[in-house]
């Protein structure tokens, strides 16, 4: 039994279900240009709506600084929610109001209604009670399907489920069941895999990954500042040699508690940083002063595999190398692509989550084969930095 309320443990026939879902989506020139948090939604608006629920969304957009902005108007997102759920979605001018009241008294019940962003009103962020009250006024019942914002203490996201009865949609119930069995109640041995650019973005991660996994690879423009802490040249390398301590803190914590580091053992070097730039494979001690490691090397990607064929759980967040410029991508694909191997095959339970994750995974053509990649960017970091998200702890039973 999950440990939050969910669609489940309520009946939605004939209600107004309040309904907060993610669709703060990339849009230019009038198109969605990644339609993937929309598909995301989708299962519970249907599910809603064919229990004969009213579905009333809330969903922020862009963030608009003085008041309503057309540029960050969820009518613009009408059209697009509608052919995605194969279904009319009405729109209304206002989230809370004369406006918002009267689009929902026409409705019956399945229909979908979108509210204007909340974000156009300051007491959405601040989540003044009086904004919460007047959201309140509009539904019986309160339903987040957006783990994305569970980070932030907003009225949509956390003020309404302390004055309405609160459930998890499916997106945010898969998501939490995901991540719980990643990290909460996990498969011995567990791994994770962190990579990106800078240590200073990721040290509450790292601190307390040491003490969940059992294995810690770390890649990526982070990879330089630990080994340049152990003593190594990185030239000219991407490489915050100030967090020096920080980094010798970390591996000192890992050795007490047990968790072995993984570090790049041999890097791909370039003496320029763009597409196609002559480069060569080199032992992580003979770093040239004007090279830099832009890609860990084939050496050490045979090492993450070998600690992937043994682990039963991975947790992924970061690319290894430059994956955005060739040939710079071969390890995060390599990889990936052995992770979503195993996973396909029932050895490996693997979550992966965070921006440059999912951009990562996509490119390796893997993103459908890992147990579950989120689309959430700060609330997963939070998570795996071991913060409670107030969007989530609400739901809690």
């Amino acid at each position: 039994m999950t440990a939050f309320k969910t669609l489940d443990d309520v009946s939605l026939a004939g209600m107004r279900v309040l309904t907060r879902v993610d669709l703060n989506v990339p849009y230019e020139n009038g198109v969605v240009t990644d339609d993937t948090r929309i598909r995301a939604i989708l299962p519970t608006i249907q599910e809603i709506s064919a229990k004969g629920g009213k579905v009333i969304l809330l969903a922020h957009f862009g963030r608009p600084k003085e008041g309503p902005e057309a540029k960050y108007s969820l009518s613009q997102l009408v059209q697009p929610l509608a052919e995605r759920l194969g279904k009319p979605v009405a729109f209304a001018d206002d989230c809370i109001g004369d406006k918002a009241a009267t689009a929902i008294a026409g409705m019956k019940d399945g229909d979908v209604l979108l509210l204007e962003n909340t974000r156009f009103h300051k007491g959405e962020e601040k989540n003044a009670p009086d904004f919460v009250h007047q959201l309140a006024k509009l539904g019986d019942i309160f339903v987040n399907d957006a783990f994305a914002t569970a980070h932030r203490a907003h009225a949509s996201t956390e003020g309404l489920a302390h004055v309405l009865p609160a459930f998890a949609g499916r997106c945010m119930q898969r998501e939490i069941e995901a991540l719980e069995a990643a990290l909460g109640t996990p498969r011995h041995p567990v791994m994770a895999v962190v990579g990106g650019a800078k240590v200073s973005s990721k040290i509450d991660l790292l601190e307390n990954l040491v003490t969940k996994v059992d294995v810690l690879v770390i890649g990526g423009g982070m990879a330089n500042t630990f080994l340049a802490a152990q003593g190594y040249g990185v030239g000219k390398s991407l490489c915050e040699h100030d967090l020096a301590s920080t980094a010798l803190r970390i591996l000192k914590k890992a050795d007490e508690v047990g968790c072995e580091i993984v570090l790049p053992i041999d890097g791909v070097v370039a003496r320029e940083f763009k597409a196609g730039a002559a480069s060569e494979v080199l032992p992580i001690n003979r770093i040239p002063a004007e090279g830099m490691i832009l890609d860990a090397g084939p050496s050490t990607v045979v090492a993450i595999a070998v600690k992937l064929d043994k682990a039963s759980t991975l947790v992924w967040n970061g690319p290894l190398g430059a994956f955005e410029i060739q040939p710079f991508d071969a390890a995060t694909v390599a990889a990936a692509r052995h992770a979503a191997a195993l996973t396909k095959i029932g050895k490996l339970l693997s979550v992966a989550g965070g921006g440059d994750t999912v951009a990562a995974l996509n490119h390796a053509g893997v993103a459908s084969d890992f147990t579950y990649v989120s689309t959430a960017g700060g609330a997963f970091l939070e998570w795996m930095e071991g913060k409670p998200l107030p969007g989530v702890e609400i739901l809690r039973k």
